[in-house]
């Protein structure tokens, strides 16, 4: 009998290294307007509430009126979608994982503040052979995580209790989206963001190889 019955990930720093699609996106945009851009580095920084969030912490920021924010999020989706998975890859042993909790009889589900197009798009890219309970990402009307409205509809719809769920992320915002569930809160060092930050928010777990989420389950 497994301790935990559910497993969520987070997916842009976690299960994929999506940075240089993102990067290049959103540089796209801004070199498009004549705007200044940015690195890699301070990309891993922008991500992780959701594309307009990224937008605008991408602008200068005498740029950040909320037509425009808006109108540059529009461009940014749309290059972004057309060119999804022109970097991105899955970390190393993610894959192994998955397969290895599907074969534990360990549910899984996917929980991001990407917009739900893009989510979809993704995990038909890398993991078609695994099955996913749900593959949910940003929607109208749907809180962003830190909020838990994402992590509380997978826990529903599956039908297991918060307490045996894990909830795995690569930022402080997974942790409080983990802790505002009630669900069990493991950071992944692999991601973007630093250990310090997954300190920080205490995870109850702290993971360096995707494999080490075996021996808690």
């Amino acid at each position: 009998m497994n301790r935990y019955q559910l497993a969520i990930f987070d997916l842009d720093g976690t299960l994929l290294n999506t940075i240089g699609d993102l990067a290049v996106g959103c540089n796209h945009i801004l070199s498009g307007e004549g705007l200044p851009t940015h690195t890699y580095e301070q990309y891993c920084m922008m991500v992780g509430n959701g594309v307009k969030r990224l937008v605008e912490r991408a602008l200068p920021e005498e740029c950040r009126t909320p037509e425009y924010i808006e109108e540059m999020r529009r461009r940014f989706v749309e290059f972004y979608y057309d060119h999804i998975d022109t970097h991105t890859t899955p970390y190393d042993g993610i894959a192994e994982l998955l397969a290895e909790l599907q074969q534990r009889g360990v549910k899984l589900a996917v929980a991001s503040n990407k917009f739900q197009a893009g989510v979809v798009r993704l995990m038909e890219r890398f993991f078609p052979e695994i099955h996913f309970e749900a593959t949910l990402g940003g929607r109208p009307g749907i809180p962003a995580k830190p909020e838990p409205d994402i992590a509380n509809e997978i826990i529903r719809l599956v039908g297991v209790t918060p307490d045996s769920t894990l909830f795995i992320g690569d930022s402080g915002v997974d942790m409080l989206t983990a802790h505002a569930a009630g669900a069990v809160a493991v950071g992944c060092a692999w991601g973007f963001r630093s250990r310090e930050e997954l300190i920080e928010t205490k995870a109850d777990h702290i993971i360096d190889h995707p494999s080490e989420i075996l021996g808690l389950i």
